[in-house]
């Protein structure tokens, strides 16, 4: 619709512009034109630029420092970190516009930006930095899983732009850690609540990020409009709209009817109906590099599983380039390494365990495996060789990649008993060291490889106690705690190198396929590209053809 400032001028205005209205595109707006000066008034026509995108649940209350339900793409499209991570694990300055580590590594200074505002008007600087790293450190254990947050000692404010952290002891990931979406980005004052205590929530998410939240109806939508303080270069959209659409064929249809612009995510929509949109022609798609690892997790707590020979086999003994390109639909690809190399340290030479039912079966005939006159299991001892794979029932890919493993694994005399499980009794399995093979996931970036070497070592998450029969784990879990604390480049690469060699030869977690993201646009969004940060938003030049 069209507004003018002086009601006499409606019908002029509108006569004037009436071409101009039955050409605008149903995703463009007309702003309210500017009066002239003298007794003439032109009416100036600009163009609001909208995109709308589903989402598969509610944003959430967009709190930086907690976690569920708040989701991660909206979270960064408000809040901001020190630090940005781009490809290839390159870390570049954000809102801190350049920092030192000392020799010891424990100290980091950061000097930050000037003239920056967060989107209420009001201020960022050092003060600011400092109360909302105290405000995650209220409550230390809900971020322990975060390296930083465990050996950080103090912080302080050097001056109005430069503020200082200083660690227990070195830990070469911090500024890494620095980049993720959550829970260290800076929300403005006049979101913390009275007491400080962000854990309990926040006031009103403001932020310094190229977006606001202006409009947001739970389980409905959420609309983002432009940050008109925005310190970065502003966004080439005006508006975002997020669509809460939970059925990812009704999202589908949303999309094919032209309400929406855009599906973007991993798992969002289905990979037939990825494919289905891909070949209609009417659309562009895209995969994003790898951004994590789907792999099964083997215990070698477990007397079977920690025989070297049996591992070799069960990896051998499945033709993982047919599982994943039958079931994944060629969208993920076949995992020849635990962490694809496009993560920081990962490009080193691994030879991978091909498939060869021959050679699995001489691995469990080595082991004492035989397989019986008549029978189709494996025995040892008079035991069979019988294991059991828990997966996310949930999950169509675990459950089809189970069930092809069971018959695949059966042909060389392995009973795989496949038990499809909650998503949290799966975790907590995990946890408790309570299965034989385990589907696992890796974090992604900018988490890994740090954090990937990590949960190797320290015990709480279940892949440490499962890698615990390796009987190279004491010396394992020194070169990972060396590699953490190291301030040597090229003594960490070598460390890094040695680790993911062991891993690999050890067979203890089973590289399957690399995971992407997908999205499906309609012809007009241009400029779009996927994030180097796996949580991070896609919205970063993006626009509309005009």
């Amino acid at each position: 619709m069209i507004r003018t400032t002086k009601k006499t001028l409606l019908s002029i205005a509108a006569t004037i512009f009436l071409v101009s209205t039955v050409l605008m595109a149903c995703t463009k707006q007309e702003a309210a034109p500017s009066a002239s000066s003298g007794t003439t008034e032109n009416a100036a026509v600009v163009s609001e630029k909208a995109i709308t995108l589903s989402w598969p649940r509610d944003i959430g209350t967009m709190n930086p420092h907690t976690y569920n339900p708040s989701q991660l793409f909206a979270q960064s499209m408000i809040y901001e970190p020190l630090v940005s991570y781009k490809a290839g694990g390159k870390l570049e300055p954000m809102l801190a516009e350049s920092w030192t580590i000392s020799e010891d590594g424990k100290e980091y200074t950061f000097k930050l930006r000037q003239n920056v505002k967060f989107s209420d008007g009001t201020a960022f600087n050092a003060a600011i930095v400092k109360k909302n790293f105290d405000a995650v450190m209220k409550n230390p254990s809900l971020h322990s899983w975060l390296g930083v947050i465990n050996v950080l000692d103090k912080t302080e404010v050097v001056d109005e732009y430069t503020f200082k952290m200083t660690l227990k002891q070195a830990y070469y990931p911090a500024i890494q850690d620095l980049s993720l979406v959550r829970p260290v980005r800076f929300l403005g004052e006049a979101g913390f609540p009275d007491d400080g205590d962000t854990s309990k929530g926040i006031k009103e998410p403001v932020g310094t990020g190229p977006w606001m939240l202006a409009e947001y109806k739970k389980d409905e939508y959420a609309v983002f409009t432009r940050n008109p303080n925005y310190w970065g270069e502003s966004p080439k959209i005006d508006k975002i709209t997020v669509k809460i659409i939970p059925d990812a064929e009704t999202r589908v249809l949303a999309f094919e009817k032209g309400e929406l612009d855009l599906i973007y995510g991993e798992g969002v929509i289905s990979m037939d109906a990825f494919n289905n949109l891909k070949e209609s022609g009417k659309y562009a798609t895209q995969l994003s590099e790898p951004v994590g690892t789907r792999s099964l997790l083997l215990n070698t707590t477990n007397d079977k599983l920690s025989d070297l020979r049996v591992r070799l086999a069960l990896q051998a003994g499945f033709n993982k380039q047919a599982m994943v390109e039958g079931i994944t639909l060629g969208l993920e690809e076949k995992a020849d390494t635990i962490l694809s190399k496009n993560f920081p340290y990962t490009n080193i030479d691994v030879q991978p365990v091909e498939y060869n039912t021959d050679k699995a079966a001489a691995y469990l005939d080595e082991a004492g495996w035989k397989l019986p006159s008549g029978k189709a299991v494996r025995e040892k001892d008079g035991q069979a060789l019988e294991l059991e794979l828990i997966f996310d029932k949930t999950d169509p890919i675990q459950k089809a990649m189970a069930e092809t493993m069971q018959a695949e694994w059966s042909a060389i005399g392995v009973k795989l008993n496949i038990t499809g499980l909650e998503l949290t009794t799966q975790i907590q399995r995990r946890k408790a060291g309570e299965f034989d093979l385990d589907f696992w996931y890796n974090y992604g970036a900018p988490y890994d490889p740090h954090s990937f070497i990590n949960v190797v070592a320290e015990k709480g998450w279940g892949v440490a106690e499962a890698n615990s029969g390796l009987p190279m784990k004491q010396e394992l879990d020194q070169q990972i705690h060396e590699a953490l604390a190291s301030t040597d480049e090229t003594k960490r690469q070598q460390l890094y190198s040695s680790i993911l060699l062991t891993l690999q030869e050890q067979s203890a977690i089973v590289p399957i396929s690399y995971i992407k993201k997908t999205v499906v646009l309609q012809n007009k969004v241009t400029d779009f590209a996927f994030p180097a940060n796996r949580d991070e938003n896609p919205f970063e030049g993006i626009n509309i053809s005009q």
